[in-house]
C-alpha cells in the first residue's frame, strides 16, 4: 500500500469539480440526436456541447487524434487534483498496451498505424516507437517490454493477431491487478476483478471459437478475478460448460450469449453485454457523494463516452445506417 492513508475526504474538492462537469457529458438523448443527425458534420458539432473540439470536416484519423487528445487532457486535469495519481495511472496503463498492439499489427500488415496511437498512456509515444524499431526494450517498463517482445515474435511466427492480443492483454491485466492492490480504493480493486472476469470470459469465447484446446486457453486466462481461471478453463471444455460459473456474476447474461458466440454465432451482442457490465458498475457510484469512488466512475464514464463518440462518428463517416451503429453502442449511464 502507499505510504499515506487516504480517506474519502481527501477527494472532496475533486469530486465536486467533476460533479459540475457531469451535465455536459454525453447522454442517451444526445447519442440519439447524433445518430439521427443528417450528416457527419452535424453529429460532430453536437459533441461541442459536451466540451469536445469541433470535428466537423475531419477524416477518420483526425477524429481519432482529437478524441485521444480530449481524453489525455481530461486525465491530466484530474491528475493535477487527485490525491493518489496512481488511480489515473490505472486508466492510462491500457493505452500503453493499446499502442503496443497498434505497432505490432501495423508492422504485420505493412501499414502506417501512427494515427491510431494514443498519447493517453504512461510511456511517451516516441519512446515506445524508438524502442520498437530498435528492438531494444530497456527503456520500457519490464512487464510491457516482455509482453511486447513476445507478442511481436508470435505474430511474426504465426501471423495470428488474436494470439498476440492475448499475450498483451494478459500482461496488461496482471500489471493492472498489481497496481490496484497498492491503492486506497476498494472500488477500484473490485473494478479490476470484474474487468478480469470480463476479459477471461471473452478470451474463453474467442479461444473456443478458434477451435483451440484447453492448454491454449490456460495461457490466455488471467488470474485474480472473481471467477477462478483454472476452473473456467476446465468448465469450458467439460459437458457442463462455463455458464454456471457466472450464475451469481453480473456477467451471467453475457456468459449465456457467449455459448452461441463460441460456436461461431454473432459476437456483437455478447461483446456489448460484456462491456455493459462495467458501465453498470460505474453507474452505481453516482449514489456516492464524494471520495475516490465517484472520481474513478467519472473516468470510466468518460472512457465510455469517447468510445460511443468514436462509434457514432466513424459510422457516420462510413455511411453506416444509424440502426447498425445503435446495435454496437454500449449503454450510457447518464
Amino acid at each position: 500500500m502507499s505510504g499515506k492513508t487516504f480517506t474519502d475526504y481527501d477527494y472532496l474538492y475533486l469530486t465536486s469539480a467533476l460533479r459540475a462537469k457531469e451535465p455536459k457529458m454525453l447522454t442517451k438523448e444526445r447519442m440519439e440526436r447524433m445518430l439521427d443527425a443528417p450528416s457527419f458534420d452535424d453529429a460532430a458539432k453536437m459533441l461541442m456541447d459536451c466540451g469536445y473540439a469541433d470535428m466537423s470536416g475531419m477524416t477518420a484519423s483526425g477524429v481519432e487524434k482529437t478524441l485521444s487528445s480530449h481524453r489525455t487532457e481530461a486525465f491530466e486535469e484530474i491528475r493535477a487534483l487527485i490525491p493518489e495519481s496512481s488511480i489515473v495511472d490505472a486508466f492510462c496503463l491500457k493505452y500503453d498496451y493499446h499502442n503496443a498492439k497498434v505497432l505490432i499489427k501495423a508492422e504485420s500488415a505493412n501499414v502506417d498505424g501512427k494515427y491510431l496511437l494514443s498519447d493517453s498512456g504512461m510511456v511517451p509515444i516516441d519512446t515506445l516507437i524508438e524502442a520498437y524499431h530498435a528492438e531494444d526494450y530497456d527503456a520500457l517498463p519490464k512487464i510491457l517490454a516482455a509482453a511486447l517482445e513476445e507478442a511481436r515474435s508470435v505474430i511474426k511466427r504465426t501471423e495470428n493477431a488474436q494470439l498476440a492480443d492475448f499475450i498483451l492483454d494478459k500482461a496488461y491485466f496482471e500489471e493492472l491487478k498489481a497496481l490496484s492492490e497498492t491503492l486506497y480504493s476498494p472500488f477500484l480493486r473490485d473494478y479490476v476483478n470484474l474487468a478480469i472476469d470480463g476479459a477471461n470470459l471473452r478470451a474463453t469465447v474467442r479461444t473456443m471459437r478458434m477451435g483451440r484446446d484447453i492448454d491454449f486457453l490456460r495461457g490466455a486466462l488471467v488470474n485474480g478475478g472473481n471467477v477462478n481461471a483454472e476452473q473456467l478453463a476446465e468448465a469450458a471444455y467439460s459437458d457442463e460448460g462455463f455458464v454456471s460459473l457466472f450464475a451469481q456474476s453480473p456477467y451471467r447474461e453475457a456468459a449465456e450469449l457467449g455459448v452461441e458466440a463460441a460456436k461461431g454465432g454473432r459476437l456483437t451482442e455478447f461483446e456489448r453485454k460484456s462491456d455493459n457490465v462495467l458501465i453498470g458498475y460505474f453507474g452505481e457510484a453516482k449514489y456516492t457523494s464524494f471520495g475516490a469512488q465517484p472520481v474513478i466512475a467519472y473516468i470510466g464514464e468518460l472512457e465510455n463516452e469517447i468510445t460511443a463518440a468514436r462509434m457514432i462518428l466513424s459510422g457516420k463517416l462510413s455511411g453506416v445506417k444509424p440502426s447498425l451503429i445503435r446495435e454496437r453502442l454500449r449503454d450510457i449511464s447518464a
